[in-house]
């Protein structure tokens, strides 16, 4: 992480860089999941981020994305649910525009970037390849972001209805997208999780696959 480094702006002006999240939800030596969280008007201090990350929306609200180095700004516009999946990047920063709360669940895949600990993942014989809904019959989930390193899905269960997911031959996160109880899960290839029942209609959940692990 480079936050407190000091950078150089074009014009000659100093930056010192901050965090690239408000807070840091969960850490291993495979990712590191922030929780990015701005009210309305508030914008980020500038950071640069060293891995390759996926971004989660919670709550939406109209944004743009400044440049340090002057490039022209990003507006952004995300849908509770939908991700986005990012490389590395040069110093930038966030600003919500809009009048509404905007959060995010930032996941930094520390295995394909600056970060990399170089350490094999064992997978127990016997794992399947892919991941699935341990439940009989078709689950609608939503694929949102579908890369060769990462899928992300999201998957919306019913009031009352309890799903259980198994994680394929790669690790994977579940991250609730309910703000009552907004958890992150970290699971090992081959580990099930069943997603908490909600008892009225939530805004799901996203489920995480680090792809680049399968073999």
């Amino acid at each position: 992480m480079t936050a407190g480094t000091t950078v150089q702006a074009p014009d000659g002006t100093e930056v010192v860089l901050g965090e690239i999240g408000t807070r840091a939800l969960l850490e291993n030596s495979r990712v590191r999941v922030w929780e990015v969280s701005l009210g309305p008007g508030e914008a980020q201090a500038w950071h640069l981020h060293h891995n390759p990350y996926v971004v989660l929306c919670l709550a939406t609200s109209p944004c743009h994305m400044d440049w340090l180095d002057g490039s022209p700004a990003r507006q952004l516009s995300e849908t509770i649910g939908g991700s986005v999946y990012r490389p590395v990047s040069p110093v930038h920063m966030l600003t919500n525009d809009g009048d509404s709360p905007y959060l995010n669940r930032l996941v930094e895949l520390l295995d394909l970037g600056e970060e990399a600990s170089g350490t094999p993942y064992d997978v127990a014989p016997g794992v399947a390849q892919e991941s699935g809904f341990t439940e009989a019959g078709e689950i609608s989930a939503k694929t949102v972001v579908d890369e060769a390193d990462v899928r992300v899905q999201h998957v919306t269960p019913g009031a009352g209805e309890s799903l259980t997911w198994r994680t394929g031959a790669y690790p994977a996160l579940v991250v609730d997208l309910d703000l009552d109880s907004p958890t992150v899960t970290y699971l090992n290839p081959g580990e099930s999780h069943t997603l908490p029942t909600k008892t009225s209609q939530a805004p799901g959940f996203n489920l995480v696959e680090l792809r680049y692990y399968s073999t």
